[in-house]
Order: C-alpha cells, then sequence, then structure tokens
C-alpha cells in the first residue's frame, strides 16, 4: 500500500481489543501508532505493541480515556498527526472531533457536525423521516414536560419506549407498558440520561414486540462517493448489549437489503457523512417493515463480520478516508460471499446474574484453524481491570454458508481456554445449538425471553 499523505503517526484514543486492531492496521499501512493507556493499564497488550507509548492518568475513565485535553497533550507531544477514537469512550463526541480539529489533527472518524446530527437520536429520527426513511411512530422531539408527555403518549399509543436522545446502550431507556407506568419512568429515564450522557432530554416511540436489529455497514469519501458492504443480524441481544451478530442478516433478502442500503445512504449523502458508520433499523417480524433507529458514526464492535464476507478491510479504509482518500472500490465491487458470525467473550459469569467477573488470567488458550479470527487483547497473565467493559475477546468464524459458520465457531469456542476468571463462553456454545438459532428464528427479545427464561445457558 502506498503511504498517505498527511498520516505517518497515529494517536490511537482507546485502550484493549479495539486498540490492538487499530495498530494493526496502522502497521499495514506503514504507520506509527502510539498507544494510551490507564495507570491500570500500563501491561496491556496495546500498550506492548505500539510504537510509543503515554500514560494519560489514573484508571477512573473520566480522568484518563474520557480526558480530552490529556488525549490532545499526548497527541501533540508524540506528535501525531491523526487520532483514532476506537469505539466508546469518546469514538461519537463532537466536542473530541472539534478540539482534534483545533489542534491540527486528523480526526479518523465525521466531521464533527454529522456526529452531532446523529448523536441527538430525536434530531436523526426528524432527518430520516424529512428523506421519507420510515421511522417508528413517536414524538417529534424530546419530551419537556409532563403535560406533553401524557398527550403525545395517548397519540402513539402504549406499550412505548422512553429513550434519551443522546443516548445508546440501552441507557436513558424505559419501556412503559400502561398510562400509570409513564410519569415515574420518564423521571427515571431523565435521570439515567444526564447521569450517562450529561443530557437528560428524552423523546418516545412506538414499542414493536416483534422486530430484529439489522444494521447497515457504509462508508463514504470526501469526494462525494458513498458505498454500503451489506447488512448485519444484530438481534442475539441482552439488556439492549449485543452477544452475537453476523452478516448476512438470515432474515433480509435482496430486495429487502436493496431498500435498507438506499435509506442508509441517503442519511450519509445528507449530513455530509465520511469515514465508516453504521446505520441502524429494526425489522418487523410480522410485517416485514422496516424502521431507522439511529445512526452509530464510529467504527461498530461488530464490524470484522462484514470484513469477512466482503473482503474489505473497514479500519484501514476509515484511516484512508481520514487522509483525504477516495474509496478504494465502487459499490459495484462489493460482494457478499459465504456468512460470519461474532460471538462476545466477556468476563463474567452467566451462573451468577452475568456478573462482571475481573481477575488475572491464569491460563490462555485461543482457538484457531480453518475460518477462525479472534480479536483480542488478552494474554497468560493479564489482569482484567474491574474498571472498564468487560469485553475479552471476538470470536469470529467465517464458512462458505451459515451452517459451516456456526459449526466453526462451535468448534472454536470449544478450544477456547480461559481460566483464572469466569467468562461467558459455556453459555454461547449453548446458544450455538439451539433449535431457534440454528434455524434463524429470533428477534430482539428473544434471548431474555425464550432461551434465559427457560434456564438455559
Amino acid at each position: 500500500m502506498k503511504a498517505l499523505p498527511g498520516i505517518r503517526r497515529v494517536l490511537v484514543a482507546n485502550r484493549g481489543e479495539v486498540a490492538v486492531r487499530i495498530i494493526r492496521a496502522c502497521r499495514d499501512l506503514g504507520i506509527e501508532a502510539v498507544a494510551v493507556y490507564s495507570e491500570v493499564d500500563r501491561d496491556s497488550y496495546h500498550v506492548q505493541l505500539a510504537d510509543r507509548a503515554v500514560c494519560i492518568g489514573p484508571r477512573q475513565s473520566a480522568a484518563s480515556y474520557l480526558n480530552i485535553p490529556a488525549l490532545i497533550t499526548a497527541a501533540r507531544m508524540t506528535e501525531a498527526d491523526a487520532v483514532h477514537p476506537g469505539y466508546g469512550f469518546l469514538a461519537e463526541n463532537a466536542e473530541f472531533a472539534a478540539a482534534c480539529a483545533e489542534h491540527g489533527l486528523i480526526f479518523i472518524g465525521p466531521p464533527p457536525d454529522a456526529i452531532r446530527a446523529m448523536g441527538d437520536k430525536a434530531l436523526a429520527r426528524r432527518t430520516a423521516a424529512r428523506l421519507g426513511v420510515p421511522v417508528i411512530p413517536g414524538s417529534e422531539g424530546v419530551v419537556s414536560t409532563a403535560a406533553d408527555l401524557a398527550g403525545l403518549a395517548r397519540q402513539v399509543g402504549f406499550p412505548l419506549l422512553l429513550k434519551a436522545a443522546a443516548g445508546g446502550g440501552g441507557r436513558g431507556m424505559r419501556l412503559v407498558r400502561t398510562p400509570e407506568e409513564l410519569e415515574v419512568a420518564w423521571h427515571r429515564a431523565r435521570a439515567e440520561a444526564g447521569a450517562a450522557f450529561g443530557r437528560d432530554e428524552v423523546y418516545l416511540e412506538r414499542f414493536l414486540e416483534r422486530v430484529r436489529h439489522v444494521e447497515v455497514q457504509v462508508l463514504a469519501d470526501g469526494h462525494g462517493r458513498a458505498v454500503h458492504l451489506g447488512e448485519r443480524e444484530c438481534s442475539l441481544q441482552r439488556r439492549h448489549q449485543k452477544v452475537v451478530e453476523e452478516a448476512p442478516s438470515p432474515a433480509v433478502d435482496p430486495c429487502l437489503r436493496e431498500r435498507l442500503a438506499a435509506a442508509a445512504l441517503a442519511i450519509c449523502r445528507e449530513i455530509g457523512y465520511r469515514g465508516a458508520g453504521t446505520v441502524e433499523f429494526v425489522v418487523d417480524a410480522v410485517t416485514g417493515q422496516f424502521y431507522f433507529i439511529e445512526m452509530n458514526t464510529r467504527l461498530q464492535v461488530e464490524h470484522p463480520v462484514t470484513e469477512l464476507i466482503t473482503g474489505v478491510d473497514i479500519v484501514v479504509e476509515q484511516i484512508r478516508l481520514a487522509a483525504g482518500e477516495p474509496l478504494s472500490f465502487r459499490q459495484e465491487d462489493v460482494t457478499l460471499r459465504g456468512h460470519a458470525l461474532e460471538c462476545r467473550v466477556l468476563a463474567e459469569d452467566p451462573d451468577r446474574g452475568f456478573l462482571p467477573c475481573p481477575g488475572r488470567i491464569a491460563a490462555y488458550q485461543p482457538p484457531a484453524g480453518p475460518g477462525v479470527r479472534l480479536d483480542s487483547h488478552c494474554y497468560p497473565g493479564y489482569a482484567v481491570p474491574p474498571d472498564y467493559d468487560s469485553l475479552l475477546a471476538k470470536v469470529v468464524t467465517w464458512g462458505p454458508d451459515r451452517h459451516t459458520a456456526i459449526r466453526r465457531m462451535a468448534r472454536a469456542l470449544a478450544e477456547y481456554r480461559i481460566e483464572g476468571v469466569a467468562t461467558n463462553i459455556p453459555f454461547l456454545r449453548q446458544l450455538m445449538a439451539h433449535p431457534d438459532f440454528l434455524a434463524g428464528h429470533f428477534h430482539t427479545h428473544w434471548l431474555e425471553e425464550t432461551f434465559l427464561a427457560r434456564g438455559e445457558g
């Protein structure tokens, strides 16, 4: 690959497996990578891999990985040209993107205005609706008073969801089934949203009982071109957190895929998007109608499944696009080949209500073999801190068809050995063998209502 103009050193403003993933992409491009770490992450694998590493503060996220001045200082003192935020932490923070620009740093992500346009979920809904993209019936914007709340709820109907306008990951979200629950749920959703995102604005939308969560991966350059890389199925969730993802979706046919992709690209063009992004939809399992729910203006945790079925290195492409390069391929060059699955391996104990289980990894044997990819930052002796997300690894498998990909995942999970901390691997192995999963018959509440409710896993 040829050298990129303007980028010779990238500061990776993240930790864990995504930092490792970005460092490797930099190496593929011949770019130096600078790691940052909190005091508790001093011995982390991403620190060992990087060309240089800078401590940015104590173990608390607010004082380290969320500390914009510390990150900017680290970038300037190491003479980095660009900053890659990964996902989580500051990845969708428009102020961080703007601060990078103010200090002459290339932000490897979309422009701040695009982040703001999609970061406000209520505004994003209005943008989609203006373009003719279907949205779930709900409020036009945030709900400011209890009186407005009651009136809108009568119009939308029950059950309904209260959702944080600046939110994500299920925080600031409340399911309301009756009018009597409404006001208390509104106050709780606002309080949780304020604590999680610094903004307590909430909007509402109709709750659809049986839907699938389907998302479209997009890439856009600064030269007026945008492409999609097909869709991912993300319906296997627990408490609004994804557990297993796959591509393509077993519920999407070519006609629906074309309609979803057209809607996703229309939104990208409307907001002047650049870089990698994901436009998320729900698909009604009964009617087949799809609805826009949000756009994530960053790299997704589940991006590897798309990489495996398209052959596109999304992280490398992100860096190229941030450097001002045009897309390296056209839409007609994108072919979906085979099937891929991703299981998130977490340091948590399913037998104790999925309680997080930090600790030291005593023994570690990763899976391997045909069709298996592992994205991880773990190694024997690594101490899993209690301060951050409990994700240890992503096991990703590919096969020429869904059945083969599942069989390879079952093999990989059976081989994966992690001792010293409890993990959800036994739970994932049971899930891979469930008849509903094997048949592709599930929805966003299936995992909790069926699999876990019956004591499986």
